[in-house]
Formats: structure tokens, C-alpha cells, sequence
């Protein structure tokens, strides 16, 4: 072990190594775990993990005080809680760490600032027509499947392609200035029926649609799943 550090120090002093990476790598780098993290952000350590990303990325580009506009402006909204983003959803998705959720706002600043990196977009025309059917569409029950089968796949999946697991589907066009179309889908077991596991559906059910810049709140459209699951919680969660 010790010849081991020996040498590495050797090649370092006789200017064989590569050096330090170049900012430009740094914040490529950063984007890519930024990435990875919003899609799977249970794998990454939640939302903890999203911050200290953002963090850096806003430190590289000189710019560390954006994410305490984007705070205070998540508050005004009502999304930001006293546990962070994922507290906004506590009584409105039936699972207490909607981890995906929860990463779809984040996405939404990564989207302003250019990191994001959807597999697909809409064209507008696309995107408009979504905009305008979408809340009518959710009036009735729906599927992850019925999803896919009406808009197509999403620029980005939130929490995976298992179907035993909750996820949020997000649509978006290369036009960073419009907001994205979220939709909030869940599986489990409903209260009172077991402890969770194995989930009651072999796909995830569509809870809400989620569209806007307003109040965070009057951006949710509920399916009638939605509605009859939604949680009651303690309001100390959302202070």
C-alpha cells in the first residue's frame, strides 16, 4: 500500500499525471450526476443530494445566490416546507417521501438553468394541445400506461421504469420559459390495507396532473384516484 502511495506521488512530481480537471469538465460532470439524481433521487440520497448538486453547479457558474431566490420564491408558491420540497406533497400524494415528486420541482429549476437533459421534447404544437386537454383528460381515472398511450413518453422519468414503484412523468418543450407538464403517479397499498408491500396494482395509478407557475396547490389537477386517496396530514408538516 505504501509503494503504492509512493509511486503515485512520484508520478505527480515528475508531471506524468494529468492534472486537475478544467472547470468546463467540473460543471459537465456535475450536470451529469445533477441528471442521474433527479431521475432516480432515492439512488442518489434524496434531496439533500439535489441541493448540494444545484449548490455547486450555482458555485461554478458564480451565481451562488440563485437558489436562495428559488427558496424564497418556493415559499411564496407554498412548495418550499420547513423538511424542504418533498414536505409540499404530504397531503396530496399517499406516500409520506414522494421522492419523485419531490424531483420534479427540482427539474423545473435544472430545466431554467440549461442543466436538464430530457430524452425527448414536444414540439409546441405538441405541447400546446397537452396543455389545453390535459386537465379535462384527468377528470377520469387513469393509468401509467393510459399516459403513454395518449402523450407518448415523457422528456423525463422521475423514480424509474419499475411499475411497482411510484413515479412522475414530466413533458417539456426546448423552450425553457414554459413550465412543465407533471404527472404524479402512484402505487402501494391504500390505508388500513397492509403495510405497503406488495403494491395493489400492477401499474402505477395517475393521481394528479401538475401545470403552472402560480400557487403550488392550484397546479394540481386530481384524477378521481387522486381525490378519494389523497392524505390528511398534521399542517405542522407544511409550515
Amino acid at each position: 500500500m505504501q509503494a503504492a502511495v509512493k509511486e503515485t506521488v512520484r508520478m505527480s512530481d515528475s508531471g506524468d499525471s494529468r492534472g486537475l480537471a478544467s472547470a468546463e469538465e467540473i460543471h459537465a460532470y456535475l450536470v451529469e450526476r445533477l441528471n442521474g439524481a433527479l431521475s432516480g433521487p432515492e439512488m442518489f440520497g434524496g434531496e439533500i443530494s439535489l441541493r448540494l448538486l444545484m449548490g455547486h453547479l450555482l458555485m461554478a457558474e458564480r451565481e451562488p445566490e440563485a437558489f436562495g431566490r428559488l427558496q424564497r420564491s418556493w415559499e411564496e408558491r407554498g412548495i418550499w416546507t420547513s423538511i424542504g420540497v418533498i414536505g409540499a406533497f404530504r397531503d396530496l400524494i399517499p406516500k409520506p417521501n414522494y421522492s419523485c415528486g419531490m424531483a420534479s420541482v427540482y427539474a423545473e429549476f435544472a430545466q431554467a438553468r440549461g442543466w436538464l437533459r430530457p430524452e425527448c421534447t414536444l414540439a409546441p404544437e405538441a405541447y400546446q394541445a397537452m396543455v389545453d386537454q390535459v386537465r379535462d383528460w384527468a377528470g377520469k381515472d387513469r393509468t401509467w400506461a393510459d399516459v403513454i398511450d395518449r402523450f407518448g413518453p415523457p422528456s423525463v422519468l422521475f423514480g424509474g421504469s419499475n411499475p411497482l414503484y411510484s413515479k412522475s412523468l414530466g413533458y417539456l418543450t426546448d423552450d425553457s420559459g414554459l413550465p412543465m407538464v407533471v404527472f404524479h403517479l402512484w402505487n402501494g397499498t391504500e390505508p388500513g390495507r397492509g403495510d405497503g408491500w406488495p403494491p395493489a396494482h400492477e401499474q402505477p395509478l395517475l393521481l394528479a396532473v401538475r401545470h403552472g407557475d402560480g400557487l403550488f396547490r392550484e397546479s394540481f389537477t386530481f384524477t378521481p384516484h387522486g381525490r378519494r386517496l389523497r392524505p390528511v396530514v398534521e399542517q405542522s408538516w407544511l409550515s
